[in-house]
Formats: structure tokens, C-alpha cells, sequence
């Protein structure tokens, strides 16, 4: 019992004593006697009772001891025990007890506590109560037995603490996409923070110390609720969820979720989209379907397949263009079918892309033939390039470039107005030639072209109806196939060019003089016998007047 609270219960017994002292016959004075007796005996038993135990209201670096001896106290320490309150890695509550000895609590200096009882004055107990005394510095802790102890704790140990992970985006599911995972606490241990708290605990003697409940935890540094991660995973599967389809052919490419993925990574939680691996992906397609510079058979109208090695005839996919668009296209989440960007195209794909339309021109043979959609819509003797100058028509695959109406054809020594111009090889093309009189056999041999196919006007007036840009143009050598059968081409046939040209003159404007000039050309250059065969030659010379007073 407290000093205080014993002199107020003396007070109490005292005063209900005098209120009694009629009825027990004892006077005032006698009272007064009493209750000095009894404070006597009790300040007495006090000053003999804190001669080897501490006052009241006595603090040692924040432990009271009051009432206690200095046995008392040392067991106190001896004894003390703290319980961690942890948590699993799975969440569930676990416990470590750590004894005062294993966080290297102590009194420090032996004669600490016997010096402390020295120095307080028993005789002055009753006042204690009302003047505590603290003192600071007694109570030590062995650093090295402390870390050691604080190094062994299962927090910090790697086969029982699992550290935290912070909610990220899943790995691609075919199907489903990205989706968020949630946040790992784990139950890793700050060390600072767990030291500091055992320190705070084990200063005041607590029994418990909640580690959990003090923020002694390593936590997550992002949660599933996160806006910029939930963002991440909506803008991650709008990309994911793109298809596109290509059709070459019969065969289908289709690139989805399963490709693209591959193509994304995060970056500060924007998505960004490997340009490289569109880039690759074009690559592989034309790889794949490209036609152009490979070889390829050919089934000869004589029966006999050969190989077409040269020519730039085929598709030809523009992959700077189509990774821009692809690219393009996944960023912005549109689906749906595609044709590439081209260079150039074929009639089809696969390895005959030349298709069922084409010319196809037999260089030994001086012959050429021209196919629609599989039939045979006719076929000339030619005169190709000259050998012997060196001027040989090359052989290969190749595509029309275009086709044009009364075209001047320019060499280094040459001139040539032509009606029918079917350019498929840079400079070397199809064309009529009126100045010549016979076509095949082997004139080109030594009376070839600068390396055209020179045609009679006619045929080339029938291949330019049938030929459109971009269709193959097959040159090639066949052995055994020379003939020697020649097309006579007379002074009729070459009238015609010109009264081609009048009939094409239409109405005469301030614009027809080159036209005017053309057939003036064509004319003169017309054999006197093939003169008489141009039957609208008065119509032209009323053109010609009708332009002059213009």
C-alpha cells in the first residue's frame, strides 16, 4: 500500500473515532494520542521498509520500481520476455519470444541499484509520493548480442520472409488477354523500422510488441486498384485484341493477339510498340509470297517447260509502307482484312503468278503468242534485237510497263515514229515497225531491232487491244524450235498506219498542229506504192487547210 493511501485511511479511522468518542468514553486528548502513536508506527515501519527498497514514484530509465528491492529489480530484467507478433507469408499470425538476455538487456553496473538505494532517504518516504523520482542511464543494452539477436529473427531470414510484389500485369493468355495481379504483401521486415520498434518496446519492458500494427512490414509499392496500371492492361488488350487478315491466294495470314503480344512492352505505364518486330513480321511475309527476281517454270505453247531465271515480273511488297500502315493500324486497334502495299503486283500468287494472260515470246523462233484467261487470242512473226551488234532482246519474265498511242522512240542514232509503244523492259518494248517488209525467220540475226520486238502494224495493232499494264511478258529460247517461215508485211498494211492517224485527227483545233505535223511525217516516209493505198488522204489535206486559218 502506497504511503499516501495510508496516512488517508489513519485520517478516516481517526475522524470517525472522535465522532464516536462520546459513546466510547475516551476524550479528545486521548484520541489525539492514538493517532499519534499510529503515525509514528507507520512513518517508522516506512523509514524500515525503504531502508532496501525503492520510494515510491522511483523511474529508472522508464521501468518503475517502486516497493521494489534491488532483488526485485534485477529479476525483473532476468525475466523479461518480449512476444513479436508477426505475420506469415500467407498472412497468418505467428509469434517469436525474445528473452531480455537475448536483446542484451542488463543494470549495467553492478553496484548501479545498491548506489540508487544509498542515495534516496528512507526518512523522507511520506513525500516521495508527492516528488517521483526518474533517473536515466542505468538500464544498458549489449549492442552486439542485440544485433546478433536482431540478425536471427525469421523476418529477415530468407527461407521464412518472402518480400512484397507490387500488382502488375499478367503474361498474354490467348483468349483473355492482360489481366491485373494483385499486390503480394509477403512478410519482409523493414530493418530500421522493426529495430526501432523492439528498442521502444523493450525500453518501457512491454510485453508485446505488435510488428504489423508498428509498420514494421515492407509493402507492396503498387496495388491492383492502381488507375495507371488498370490503364496499362485496357490499352495492353486493345492492342492485343487487333486482327488482321491478309489472303494470298488460297493461303491466309492472320495476325493476332499471339504475334503482337510479343511486340509490347511497358514503359513508365504507355505501351510501346516495337516498330522492329512489324518491321520483322513484314519481312517474313515477303519472304514468303514475293515473287519478284525468283524463278519460276514456264509451260511453252511447244509442249516443253522451261525455267524463267531472269525478269523482274512479280509481286513486290513495299515494306517500308506496309510497316508504317501495319504499325499504324495495330496502334489504333482496327481489325480486319488487308492487302499489302505493293511495288508491284502479279496476275497471281503462287509459283505460276504470271497467271493465264500473258504474251509469251519465243526469241528462236521469232514467234510470239498472247493468251486471255487461258485461250489463245493470237500470234505473230517478230524481229527482235540484233545479235550481231550486239543488241539481243533479253531474255525473262517481265511486266508491261504501260502502253501508248503514236510515240517517238529515241536511240543514239536513231527515230522511230511508232503507232502501238508496249514498253515491259526499261527501254525495250513492243511496237509496230512500218518500214520493215518481212517479219521471222532470222533476221534478227544480223537485220535485228536496237532489241524491240518490231511487229507488222496490224498484229500491233491487235496486241495493243489486248495487252494492259502490268501483264507478264515472257521472253525466252527455246533450241530446235528456229523456223524459217517469214511475214511479208506490204505496202497496204503500212498505208494503214497512216490512215489510222488522219481517222484519229478528229476536229481540228489550235492544238492539233503536232498531230498535223505526225502524219506529214508518216506520209513522206510511206513508199510511193503504199501512197495510193492511203484512201483519206484529202480528208487530211482539208484538216491540214482548216489548221492554217485557224
Amino acid at each position: 500500500m502506497e504511503g499516501r493511501e495510508l496516512l488517508m485511511r489513519i485520517c478516516h479511522f481517526v475522524a470517525r473515532g472522535m465522532e464516536r468518542k462520546k459513546g466510547c468514553g475516551r476524550s479528545a486528548s486521548e484520541w489525539r494520542g492514538i493517532v499519534l502513536l499510529l503515525l509514528v508506527f507507520v512513518y517508522g515501519a516506512g523509514v524500515w521498509y525503504y531502508r532496501d527498497h525503492f520510494l515510491p514514484g522511483t523511474v529508472v530509465d522508464g521501468i518503475k520500481l517502486s516497493r521494489m528491492s534491488r532483488r526485485d529489480a534485477e529479476a525483473l530484467l532476468e525475466s523479461y520476455t518480449l512476444t513479436l507478433e508477426e505475420r506469415m507469408a500467407d498472412g497468418a499470425a505467428a509469434e517469436e519470444v525474445l528473452t531480455g538476455r537475448q536483446l542484451g538487456l542488463s543494470w549495467g553496473d553492478e553496484g548501479g541499484l545498491r548506489v540508487l538505494l544509498e542515495e534516496q532517504n528512507p526518512w523522507q518516504w511520506p513525500f516521495a509520493v508527492w516528488q517521483p523520482h526518474e533517473k536515466k542511464g542505468m538500464v544498458i543494452w549489449d549492442k552486439t548480442r542485440f544485433y546478433k539477436t536482431m540478425d536471427g529473427l525469421r523476418g529477415f531470414s530468407a527461407a521464412f520472409a518472402s518480400a512484397p510484389v507490387d500488382a502488375r500485369l499478367s503474361e498474354y493468355t490467348q483468349g483473355v488477354g492482360y489481366t491485373v495481379l494483385p499486390e503480394e504483401r509477403g512478410n519482409t521486415l523493414d530493418r530500421d523500422r522493426t529495430l526501432d520498434c523492439i528498442r521502444k518496446a523493450m525500453g518501457a519492458l512491454k510485453p508485446r510488441a505488435d510488428l504489423e500494427e508498428n509498420g514494421c512490414y515492407r509493402e507492396p509499392g503498387r496495388t491492383a486498384g492502381d488507375e495507371g496500371l488498370q490503364r496499362l492492361a485496357e490499352e495492353m488488350n486493345r492492342y492485343v485484341s487487333t486482327e488482321v487478315i491478309y489472303r494470298f491466294g488460297n493461303a491466309e495470314e492472320v495476325l493476332d493477339g499471339r504475334t503482337i503480344h510479343r511486340w509490347l512492352r511497358a514503359e513508365r505505364d504507355r505501351v510501346i510498340l516495337d516498330k522492329e518486330g512489324v518491321s520483322e513480321y513484314v519481312a517474313s511475309l515477303r519472304k514468303k509470297y514475293d515473287t519478284i527476281f525468283r524463278s519460276r517454270t514456264f509451260m511453252t505453247s511447244y509442249g516443253e517447260e522451261i525455267e524463267l531465271r531472269e525478269g523482274d515480273y512479280g509481286w513486290w511488297m513495299d515494306s517500308a509502307r506496309e510497316t508504317e500502315e501495319l504499325y499504324q493500324m495495330i496502334c489504333q486497334g482496327r481489325s480486319g482484312m488487308r492487302t499489302p502495299a505493293y511495288f508491284q503486283t502479279a496476275a497471281m500468287y503462287g509459283s505460276r503468278d504470271y497467271g493465264d494472260s500473258y504474251v509469251e515470246i519465243n526469241l528462236t523462233a521469232q514467234h510470239l503468242f498472247v493468251y486471255k484467261n487461258g485461250k489463245r487470242v493470237m500470234e505473230s512473226d517478230f524481229v527482235s534485237g540484233n545479235v550481231a551488234s550486239g543488241d539481243a532482246t533479253p531474255e525473262g519474265i517481265y511486266g508491261l510497263t504501260y502502253k501508248e498511242r503514236d510515240a517517238t522512240l529515241n536511240g543514239d542514232d536513231y527515230e522511230s515514229m511508232v503507232s502501238y509503244w508496249m514498253p515491259f523492259n526499261r527501254n525495250v518494248g513492243l511496237h509496230d515497225a512500218v518500214w520493215r517488209e518481212r517479219f521471222g525467220g532470222d533476221i534478227y540475226r544480223a537485220g535485228g531491232s536496237h532489241g524491240c520486238i518490231n511487229l507488222p502494224y496490224a498484229a500491233a495493232a491487235k496486241l495493243y487491244g489486248h495487252v494492259e499494264k502490268g501483264m507478264a511478258v515472257i521472253c525466252y529460247t527455246l533450241p530446235g524450235t528456229a523456223s524459217g517461215s517469214v511475214t511479208a508485211q506490204t505496202a497496204r498494211d503500212t498505208a494503214q498506219s497512216v490512215i489510222d492517224a488522219i481517222d484519229r485527227l478528229g476536229t481540228v483545233t489550235r492544238d492539233s498542229g503536232k498531230r498535223i505535223e505526225r502524219i506529214h511525217a508518216l506520209y513522206e516516209r510511206l513508199t510511193s506504192e503504199a501512197r495510193r493505198y492511203v484512201t483519206n488522204y484529202e480528208q487530211f489535206l482539208r484538216a491540214e487547210k482548216r489548221y492554217r486559218e485557224l
